[in-house]
């Protein structure tokens, strides 16, 4: 269900943001888990990131008219959901509590605005924000190769504070499937914001824990699950 207005902030508040790289999986799993985990996820998209969205996993997303539906979001989260091109939102500026902001994934476009401080839309300003805030801003990049004005562009978010998360995953836990490789990259990013998972293995246990009800892929929805609060800030 899509709503009008927001109430104040928290200070646990996150944002995802989603542009037009490959990898748009890691974005719907991570935004899944975050809303399972009851935060409140303050979401925003480019239209490449729709292009995308549609190209690798066929669902339809309306930038202008947001229904969460397609993204098959269940929890007892709240979602926020922004434009792109609306600098009114309250991620936009500094005022606005957050814990931390996610780019998942980021393209090359984006990143290297960031890293030159340009703030052509609603996504790279609220990086802009989280940097001079020094809050914890996560950049997911999915590229390869990577040039040296891409290396160069890493450089200089690090340098900022940021923390570039390339989508790597590991193999040490014996994945057996697509998902667990999504899983392993979308737990890094969950320790990056202090969220307790147990979405996969980590180096050190025997058998590795198993994922927690609220974080299974397979996870049955019960019938009277509910989306969560969805509200569209215009």
């Amino acid at each position: 269900m899509t709503a009008t207005g927001v109430g104040s902030p928290r200070a646990d508040d996150l944002v995802l943001a989603v542009t037009g790289a490959s990898g748009s999986v890691y974005a719907v799993r991570l935004l899944k888990v975050l809303i399972r985990s009851g935060r409140t996820v303050h979401l925003t998209m480019s239209p490449g990131a729709a292009q995308v969205i549609h190209e690798e996993l066929g669902l339809e997303v309306d930038l202008a008219a947001f229904d969460p539906g397609p993204l098959g979001v269940r929890g007892p989260g709240r979602l926020v959901y922004h434009h792109h091109g609306d600098f009114s939102a309250g991620i936009a500026s500094g005022s606005f509590r957050t814990s931390g902001m996610v780019i998942a994934p980021c393209s090359m476009s984006t990143l290297s605005s960031i890293a030159a401080g340009i703030t052509t839309n609603l996504i790279t300003r609220a990086a802009d924000v989280h940097l001079k805030e020094r809050r914890r801003l996560i950049l997911v990049p999915r590229e390869t190769p990577l040039s040296l004005i891409h290396l160069e562009n890493m450089v200089r978010v690090t340098q900022a504070g940021a923390v570039v998360l390339p989508a790597m995953p590991g193999w040490y836990h014996r994945p057996h499937r697509l998902e667990d490789l999504v899983d392993f990259v979308v737990a890094r990013i969950c320790d990056q914001l202090g969220i307790v998972n147990a979405l996969a293995p980590r180096w050190g246990d025997d058998h590795g824990p198993e994922p927690c009800d609220e974080t299974r892929w397979d996870a049955a929805v019960d019938a009277d699950e509910t989306q969560p609060e969805a509200i569209e800030e215009s």
